[in-house]
């Protein structure tokens, strides 16, 4: 489109220079400086999409707990080899997820942190439901070569309305004869039946009858369905655990009864300590069992709180009074993760009792130990102020000794003075001597003293 004739420039349409339409340089402001998680936190966004199904549609979905040395590579390994048989393109380096046509079927597998899923999908239908699962088209071998431990197994057949009849006996026989739950989804969009249980061939069954969904409602309903079955029983992984926590707790409990019980008979310093050692071991049982056990009980709590936002987005209603996916999994499920809960809470509380019952005993030991401590204290300041007592006894002495030595020292002098015809009574000038000795003795220990006192720390 023109913006402007030939002949009309936009001073004379009176338009400004600011005004004149620039195109925008897309390439100076998308080179700007950019955080090293910038486009991945983008990309994130849309990792592992719903498959976008049609009806029919046939589903086989195994998920093996990852064990010791089940490391990714080991899985992308594996999955090369099922590419190699079928000739396609193999998963990339560090790839945890995979989504590949194979011959007859398609595969999609994801590597969650615990799990991983294979998910077999064929866009057709069988002679009747659940008559050829897709799995059983994967290579018996291959299938036993997954490492890790099956934790859940799912078939699900998605039909249209017209194909099956839906009628509760003769749906009965698809499921073994086994009682029905079920219910509508999104205002009578589709419908969801299954017994969950499993099966012969060791496989739960759902079945899904489409009336309205669009083929992305059908794959959001899908992934809800197989997320469901994997975190269902991912949560219960906790729940024999939690019993075994609940055992071991209940007895400790008892010894810690038994132990605050005891400390009103202690009488002797042996007895707090060794009161003390037992508590301590019993903090560590503790804190050894909590590390083994924690992450566990998180994420039993995560995978439930999975499962019940999985099953508000299925949107139920009931349907010839059979009973919901949502009334059936919670009154099953919340049992189990309020006894995890329960265990986690007790274990908590246990270690906090523990803790309170050596800190007072802790408190004990010192106050006895202050106490010892003040007497002994006590006791070193009554000798101190013994050997003071002694040392001024003896600096007396001191002086008095030293006193008489002078003395003897001058008469020797007076003496000699005799000797050279100095008359005078000697007798009487020692005793004049005696008091300015003694006085001059006792000043100069008295400055030895106080010189030694600047000195000392």
């Amino acid at each position: 489109m023109e913006l402007f004739t030939a002949n009309e420039s936009p001073e004379k349409l009176g338009i400004g220079k600011a005004n004149i339409l620039i195109q925008p340089n897309h390439k100076a402001y998308g080179q700007l400086n950019k955080h090293a998680y910038f486009s991945q936190s983008y990309a994130d966004l849309h990792a592992r999409p719903f498959p976008v199904s049609n009806v029919p549609l046939r589903v086989s979905q195994v998920c093996f707990l990852h064990q010791e040395g089940d490391s990714q590579a080991v899985e992308l390994a594996h999955l090369h080899e099922l590419c190699h048989r079928y000739s396609v393109n193999p998963p990339l380096a560090n790839a945890s997820c995979f989504y590949q046509k194979m011959g007859e079927y398609e595969i999609r597998w994801e590597r969650h942190t615990e799990f991983s899923s294979y998910t077999f999908l064929i866009h057709d239908s069988g002679l009747k439901p659940f008559d050829c699962p897709p799995v059983a088209l994967v290579p018996i071998d291959w299938l036993e070569g997954i490492s890790g431990e099956l934790i859940a197994a799912v078939h699900i057949d998605a039909l249209s309305e017209g194909s099956v009849t839906l009628e509760r006996d003769h749906l009965r026989q698809y499921f073994e004869g086994q009682r029905l739950m079920g219910s509508e989804l999104h205002n009578g969009e589709a419908i969801i039946l299954s017994a969950l249980r499993l099966h012969e061939d060791n496989f739960n069954r759902i079945l899904l009858v489409n009336t309205s969904l669009n083929e992305c409602q059908s794959g959001r309903v899908l992934r809800a369905l197989l997320e469901i079955e994997a975190y269902r029983n991912m949560t219960l992984l906790a729940f024999p655990l939690a019993q075994q926590v609940s055992i071991k707790v209940s007895k400790m409990e008892s010894q810690l009864a038994m132990l605050l019980k005891k400390q009103k008979d202690i009488k002797s310093s042996n007895d707090e300590q060794k009161q003390l050692a037992e508590l301590s071991a019993m903090a560590a049982n503790i804190a050894e069992i909590i590390a083994s056990s924690r992450y566990r009980f998180d994420a039993g709590s995560a995978y439930y709180e999975m499962v019940r936002s999985r099953l508000a987005e299925l949107e139920e209603k009931d349907i010839n009074e059979l009973q919901t996916f949502s009334a059936f999994i919670d009154r099953r499920l919340s049992p189990a993760y309020r006894t995890v809960l329960a265990a986690k809470r007790r274990l908590d509380d246990l270690s906090s009792r523990v803790d309170r019952a050596s800190d007072f005993l802790r408190t004990r030991i010192d106050m006895a130990i202050e106490a010892q401590n003040q007497a002994l204290l006590t006791s070193m300041d009554k000798r101190a102020q013994m050997q003071f007592n002694l040392q001024q006894t003896v600096e007396g002495l001191s002086v008095i000794i030293m006193t008489y030595y002078v003395l003897a020292l001058c008469k020797y002098l007076l003496d000699a003075s005799s000797s050279l015809g100095y008359t005078f009574n000697r007798e009487v000038a020692l005793t004049l001597l005696m008091p300015i000795v003694l006085i001059s003795v006792w000043m100069f220990s008295r400055r030895i003293k106080n010189a030694v006192q600047k000195i000392a720390p």
